[in-house]
């Protein structure tokens, strides 16, 4: 006589995924490789990679300029990524976007500012100072007052760059 359990086998149930699906799956992550070629060397040392993984990406870095290599190395990319955990890697590409993001939100307000002083001069270097005590007044006037004068006659702006630089550098936003 047999002895089973009264219990029958519960079976794991295969979850049904179409083909279009996880078509769409391995372009996201080839994408994901990508934009881990598009690193440099001193971003990819950040993020949690194996080293076949990263002997790749150094290998695609190679491949610049070799347009169908490049693709068929990218598709090859795509597949180490497809048999990897990537919810680290995508967390800190997550982070580069946002350091980005603020980096680009800092420029923003610095161009900002050097378009106000540009336009209202000294009134612009009032307001400007009452923000941002250290500066030099008689700097700020001087740049602002010959970018006005390039931009009236047409010349290259380089006082207008010079302003942005000036505070680029001594301004913390």
């Amino acid at each position: 006589m047999r002895h089973h359990d009264d219990a029958p086998e519960q079976e794991e149930e295969i979850e049904w995924v179409s083909k279009s699906e996880m078509k769409r799956e391995s372009q996201a992550l080839q994408k994901l490789g990508e934009s881990l070629v598009k690193l440099t060397p001193h971003e990819l040392d950040k993020i949690p990679l194996d080293n076949d993984l990263l002997e790749a990406i150094e290998l695609a870095h190679r491949l610049q300029g070799k347009r169908e290599g490049l693709r068929r190395h990218m598709q090859y990319v795509g597949k180490l990524m497809r048999t990897r955990d990537v919810t680290e890697i995508q967390k800190a590409l997550a982070g580069f976007d946002h350091k980005n993001a603020e980096v680009n939100a800092q420029f923003h307000k610095l161009e900002l500012w050097r378009d106000r002083l540009i336009k209202e001069g000294d009134k612009g270097v009032n307001a400007l100072l009452a923000e941002h005590r250290d500066l030099d007044r008689q700097k700020l006037r001087q740049l602002a007052r010959t970018g006005r004068k390039e931009l009236a006659a047409g010349i290259p702006p380089k006082a207008y760059r010079e302003l942005f630089q000036y505070l680029k550098a001594n301004i913390d936003v």
